[in-house]
């Protein structure tokens, strides 16, 4: 097992950071690899604090009367300079709540009201988003919204339109279209269940 011997924060931004850790591998070699996280501080990050709390929040809702469309964020992302389409999702700020994040986030990012659904430990808690870069983890929260969809309470960097899809739209998007994929799993599992959080149960 490699052994982490100095590590090094080599940024100094508001919500990400670039992190170098030095050390030797498994035969004694030196290594360098370099972690991207949201951690404010060397002695924040995971590998340290060895707590995994949820950077930030994912929001799988359904919507409307009979609730058989999905609530999904078409967002402008710099890191491939197209959109791409997400559920709604932020991140948790200190001391706050997942699910008081998510009910804000839903707000600020949709302008719709989000009622969370209780579900089983185990489909709520934080996993960890792209491991091999980053130890930034996030938890999925399930539900229902109501309103109407609205983009008023979007920061100027962020660049987004609400999407309330129907299974058809789902498929069509899942075909044609850039999707994160944490979201594109779960669409699948929208796509074939009967209410749409069947494999919640």
């Amino acid at each position: 097992m490699k052994k982490i011997e100095h590590l090094e924060r080599l940024t100094a931004n508001q919500y990400l950071n670039l992190y170098k850790a030095t050390g030797k591998n498994k035969v004694n070699k030196n290594f360098t690899y370099y972690v991207a996280s949201r951690a404010k501080d060397v002695k924040d990050l995971k590998m340290k604090t060895r707590k995994n709390s949820p950077d930030g929040v994912i929001i799988f809702s359904l919507y409307g009367d009979k609730k058989d469309q999905v609530v999904l964020v078409r967002q402008y992302r710099t890191s491939i300079d197209d959109y791409i389409y997400e559920f709604p999702a932020g991140l948790v700020e200190l001391d706050e709540d997942y699910k008081a994040a998510g009910i804000r986030e839903m707000k600020e990012e949709t302008g719709l009201t989000f009622i969370p659904l209780p579900v089983d430990a185990m489909y709520e808690k934080p996993y960890f988003t792209t491991i091999g870069m980053t130890d930034e983890s996030c938890a999925t929260i399930y539900g229902y919204s109501q309103g109407e969809p609205n983009v008023k309470g979007l920061e100027e960097n962020e660049e987004l339109e609400v999407i309330i899809a129907d299974r058809r739209e789902v498929r069509r998007i899942l075909k044609e279209e850039n999707v994160a994929i944490m979201c594109a799993y779960m669409l699948m599992h929208f796509l074939h269940s009967k209410d749409g959080f069947d494999f919640l149960k």
